[in-house]
Parts: structure tokens; C-alpha cells; sequence
């Protein structure tokens, strides 16, 4: 790999959240994910992981600079706002810094806006401080990128921080089509609101194509940790491999 690359690599790795979701995670993977988040080429963004597991990650990551995100309604989008409010305070409570939240986008799709908005708006309004909500639209489930346009400016005027493709939990994840959409949502809003990639996002070529859409659409100089993530697991020993040159190791799971 050119010597670009390898530094396109090295800021791909700080822009990651380095995601466990899979049914059989446990304190021996959350703990592997932790020692995997921060490495000799630097630190991830953020790990993602199961509420269950907020705690333990805070403790482990404490001053490393990596931030703890988890889910709530993942990946089916439930309905049942007092239970996502519920989940949230525990988590919160247990150290996570930011709420990836599925927009109930069953509810918006069969026309109940108001359902997907006001639980966009309650969630937002439990947190403090730094602490951060990005909102899983599941584009897949969408039948056009107008509709896709419509849950975007639904989701930044209820509060979002952070639109997020998807949950990698159904056939169709992230798409350059989808997430060009959702860029340019935000660029139209004239909020300060990021964008997260998530699911099926496995190799540097992957993964450097949606930084430079973002680029494109956004300019020079707005990709950052900030405002832009990628989700994923496999893609770290991806970009390591491009960094050092060699072949990637086997992934844990592949979100």
C-alpha cells in the first residue's frame, strides 16, 4: 500500500467504532474488544456494545479517550418508550456516553411520524453533558431515498447527534446511495449533527470510499471523530493490516 494509504488507514482507525453486537458476546469478547481498542497506530472513537456490558468497558477504557456507546431497541426498532428510557438511564448510569437508538422506522413508514419523533425527543432529552444520541434509521427497510430524506430531517428535528445507516441486522446495511442521502440531509439542515456508517463495512477500500463521499458532500476538513463514524468489527485488523502490511487477521464477528 502507498505511504497514503497508510495514512488514510491510521485515520480510518480513530474514526471507528469498534462494534460487538452478536448474540453470543461475553465478558471474555468484551473484554477482547477492549484491549483492541487502543493499539500501537492509536485509539478507536468509540467501542459499541451490549448495555450489559457498559460498565465493564467504562472501567477498562477509563482515560484512554475511547467513548462507550450502546444500543437501545436494537436491532427490531421496538415501540416501547418507557423501556428505551428505562434501558438508557441504566446505561447511562453505567458510564456510556452515547445512546445508539433504532428510530421505531416501522412506525414512520406506516405513517405514525409522531411515534418515531417523540421517542427521537424523549431520548434526547434524558441526556447530559457530552453524552450523545445517534439515531439507526435502517435504510434497508426503506423503499426509496425519499423516504430515507424524510426520516433524516424527522430524526435532526427531534434532536439526533448522529444519524446512523444502520443496525447490520437485516439483508440490506450500509450503502454509498443511503448514506449520500443522509449527507446531504444534514448538510441541508444547517445543524451540527454526524454521521455514522454501520454494517458490512469490512475492508479499507470500504471504508475509505464513505470518507470521501462525506468529504465531497460536506468539504474538506469535516470528517472527524466528532462527526463522522464508521461501525464495525472485522474492519480494525483490516486497517492494521494495511498499516503494517500484511494480510488481515480473522475477524471475531463480522457487523
Amino acid at each position: 500500500m502507498s505511504e497514503a494509504a497508510v495514512d488514510t488507514a491510521r485515520r480510518l482507525i480513530g474514526l471507528l467504532d469498534l462494534t460487538n453486537l452478536e448474540s453470543n458476546c461475553g465478558p471474555g469478547e468484551v473484554k477482547a474488544l477492549c484491549g483492541r481498542a487502543v493499539g500501537p497506530h492509536g485509539h478507536v472513537a468509540a467501542v459499541c456494545l451490549w448495555p450489559q456490558f457498559v460498565g465493564e468497558a467504562s472501567r477498562a477504557l477509563r482515560d484512554t479517550g475511547v467513548r462507550i456507546a450502546t444500543v437501545v431497541n436494537f436491532p427490531a426498532g421496538g415501540e416501547d418508550l418507557e423501556r428505551v428510557l428505562d434501558d438508557m438511564g441504566e446505561a447511562l448510569g453505567d458510564g456510556a456516553d452515547e445512546i445508539d437508538l433504532v428510530l421505531p422506522y416501522r412506525a414512520f413508514l406506516r405513517g405514525e411520524a409522531d411515534v418515531a419523533a417523540g421517542m427521537v425527543r424523549e431520548a434526547k432529552a434524558v441526556l447530559q453533558g457530552g453524552q450523545q444520541l445517534k439515531v439507526i434509521l435502517e435504510t434497508g427497510a426503506f423503499p426509496d431515498q425519499a423516504s430515507v430524506a424524510e426520516a433524516c430531517r424527522l430524526a435532526i428535528d427531534a434532536g439526533a447527534d448522529f444519524l446512523k445507516t444502520s443496525t447490520g441486522k437485516i439483508a440490506v446495511s450500509a450503502t454509498l446511495e443511503a448514506a449520500g442521502t443522509m449527507l446531504q440531509a444534514i448538510k441541508s439542515s444547517g445543524r451540527p449533527v454526524g454521521f455514522k456508517a454501520a454494517g458490512g463495512i469490512r475492508t479499507y477500500e470500504d471504508a475509505a470510499a464513505y470518507v470521501s463521499l462525506a468529504e465531497r458532500i460536506m468539504g474538506p476538513g469535516w470528517v472527524a471523530p466528532t462527526t463522522f463514524r464508521i461501525g464495525a468489527s472485522g474492519l480494525l485488523a483490516a486497517l492494521i493490516a494495511v498499516i503494517e502490511g500484511g494480510a488481515p487477521s480473522p475477524a471475531p464477528n463480522a457487523y
